[in-house]
């Protein structure tokens, strides 16, 4: 069954430039260095070409450029509507993958680098709905580590990954990327230390007013938001890699072994009181329907089932009906007599002579 599948979905979700597609590429390797070869899936209709053999490609089965033709749509709205082309197969896609799936390590799949075309799309629900229905899966975050050494760029993309968290509701793994460039000490210290952000934001505050007067609004926003954010910090997970370098895998694939305990103890039981919820809802909303159905057709239910009006049942009498009936009721329905049989007397004429 779908639910006895425990390999581990890998989503990457990541700004254009952050080296999401340049990860994926690292990940593939080590797997298969490793002597554990993923199972990979191209979710990117607009990409030229991957740096990796994939299992599952959506150009494969969807044009991109002539869904943006056909449809005259932009960049954008092409790739919105490719993958809403694509959500519609999802079912085929998940048997494919779950079939694969007891023979594979990891299930790694690679998403637009427009994030908001993935995240904030319907296709994007379903699809990492269905993947998260029958196996545990994981959204990794990267992140370009050398343009968020500043505290507002920082902020933004802690904001970015908590409305990720909260929309996909699934394992949240942010993967500071580019370490080879900037070493991402500063983020994790920023996460796990909060008077060093504080820090940050007093010294980028002083910059500001000795060289542009500034009135600190803004760093007064990011203080707050510190504040809420902290608790948010204490659930997360933040590894530090290198794409190009390869550093950082293991530290990786050990937090997204970590995440699926996660998802298995916390996540899969709230996504199935969720589909039970659902379900009841759907069962309530069908009876609501049919009971309506029912009233405006004029059909009463009571506890023995469905039963017919006085008016409805007499219009559905038959002609056999009536003849079952004892002999005053038809008598009566026919316009005879008390004494009548229900047979005409025949005229002297007819009679037969002896």
């Amino acid at each position: 069954m779908a639910d006895s599948i425990n390999t581990p979905v890998v989503v990457c979700i990541g700004m254009a430039g952050s080296g999401k597609t340049t990860l994926m590429q690292r990940l593939n390797a080590h797997l298969h260095s490793e002597g554990t070869p993923p199972y990979v899936v191209n979710l990117d209709p607009a990409v030229l070409s991957v740096p990796f053999d994939t299992n599952i490609d959506i150009r494969d089965s969807v044009n991109y450029k002539e869904v943006k033709k056909q449809y005259n749509l932009g960049p954008n709205g092409a790739i919105i509507t490719s993958l809403n082309l694509f959500a519609t197969k999802i079912d085929q896609v998940l048997g494919i993958v779950e079939k694969r799936a007891a023979e594979v390590s990891h299930v790694l799949v690679d998403t637009p680098g427009q994030i908001e075309c993935f995240v904030w799309s319907a296709s994007g629900a379903i699809i990492t709905d269905a993947l998260a229905s029958a196996m545990p899966t994981v959204i990794a975050y990267v992140v370009d580590t050398p343009r968020t050494t500043s505290p507002a760029t920082f902020m933004s993309n802690m904001l970015y990954a908590c409305s990720i968290l909260y929309k996909t509701k699934l394992p949240l793994i942010v993967v500071f990327n580019k370490t080879d460039v900037t070493d991402a000490t500063f983020a994790t210290e920023w996460m796990t230390d909060f008077e060093a952000f504080q820090d940050a934001l007093r010294e980028l505050d002083e910059d500001e007013n000795e060289t542009e007067g500034g009135s600190g609004y803004m760093n007064s926003l990011m203080n707050s938001m510190s504040l809420v954010l902290e608790e948010f910090y204490n659930h997360l997970e933040a590894v530090s890699v290198s794409a190009y370098t390869g550093e950082g895998m293991d530290e990786f694939f050990a937090a997204v072994d970590r995440k699926v305990i996660e998802f298995n103890t916390e996540y899969r039981v709230e996504r199935e009181a969720v589909l039970r919820a659902r379900e009841a809802e759907a069962a309530a909303k069908k009876q609501r329907d049919l009971s309506r159905l029912m009233k405006d057709m004029g059909i009463e239910a009571d506890a023995a089932g469905p039963a017919k009006t006085d008016k409805a049942a007499e219009q559905s009498r038959t002609l056999s009906d009536y003849e079952d009936s004892d002999d005053d009721e038809y008598a009566e329905q026919f316009g005879g007599d008390d004494d009548a049989e229900g047979i005409l007397e025949p005229d002297d004429d007819d009679v037969p002579a002896p």
